[in-house]
């Protein structure tokens, strides 16, 4: 009776050590998404009244919860009746995150008319700033549903030869894990400014170490999102391309004197570049709309 409950705890701590191990190498396998999806957030999270900035982001991390609960049953009932399913998906997330990482790239070099952002500090209504934070809340939620699939076919991907309650207990984690950094390292970042503000006035007599490291984060608030985006476009691809050679037998010994990172990046860049391509040219061949 004794030896088999000591056995059992074994089990459980190989089980755990396990889940440990796999969950340690899902995360890493996401960590490209999750930079894109930490830009993203960043960036839909600012632009807010300071006193609402907590309150709408976590309306977004609320939102974001929900998206996972809705994806991750389905991914599991995917992985248990129709596990090719898995890497079909896993492949189209790729040509997806390819696109997005060209379009990107291309967004650089060929600059287009972005839309006038709507100014939320601006003297308006309680009513237009109760809309205009829905929008913005309900943009940024879609979003994040997108990238979560993304996560959490990436993660799954990962143990999709292992037993289903092997598949839960890991990319549950990964999903959790996702969704409180992510949106933990949002809310620092949003607040940065403010953070800064408070020590500027604070510290404006004297003018001492803590004044000048209040201008400091101020100053490196929009450095630092814009890294972010730098950073999470090269994930991009980088994840893409990883999909692509690991998942596709002719790509399997593509480039093998190349490192795996730059293999990586340019399979992803090809594929991105190529479906960037297509989606030009059929817009191109869509009829325009006509001008009223």
């Amino acid at each position: 009776m004794a030896s088999g409950f000591f056995a059992l705890l074994d089990d459980i701590a190989t089980l755990m050590d396990d889940v440990a191990t796999m969950t340690k190498i899902s995360t890493k396998k996401t960590a490209g998404i999750l930079g894109d999806d930490l830009a993203v957030n960043a960036e839909k999270a600012s632009g807010f009244k300071a006193s609402r900035e907590l309150p709408v982001l976590w309306a977004i991390t609320k939102g974001s919860f929900l998206n996972k609960l809705i994806i991750l049953p389905l991914a599991f009932l995917l992985s248990a009746f129709l596990p090719w399913a898995v890497i079909l998906v896993l492949l189209l997330g790729g040509l997806y995150l390819a696109y997005e990482g060209a379009e990107k790239i291309y967004e650089v070099f060929v600059p287009h008319p972005q839309p006038v952002p709507v100014a939320l500090n601006e003297n308006i209504s309680d009513e237009e700033l109760v809309t205009l934070e829905k929008t913005k809340i309900k943009s940024a939620i879609v979003t994040d549903f997108i990238l979560s699939v993304e996560i959490v076919i990436i993660a799954l991907g990962t143990v999709v030869n292992e037993s289903l309650t092997f598949q839960i207990i890991v990319v549950s984690i990964v999903a959790l894990i996702a969704t409180v950094g992510v949106y933990g390292i949002v809310a620092l970042i949003v607040r940065m400014d403010d953070l800064g503000l408070r020590l500027i006035k604070r510290y404006a007599v004297n003018k001492g170490i803590l004044y000048h490291f209040g201008r400091l984060l101020i100053n490196t608030l929009p450095l630092i999102i814009k890294s972010l985006g730098v950073i999470g476009t090269l994930a991009l691809l980088l994840v893409s391309g990883g999909i692509f050679v690991h998942n596709i037998e002719v790509l399997h010994h593509i480039l093998p004197q190349w490192s795996s990172i730059l293999r990586d990046f340019v399979v992803g860049l090809a594929v991105g570049v190529l479906c960037l391509l297509i989606v030009k040219g059929i817009k191109a061949l869509l009829p325009k709309k006509a001008k009223h």
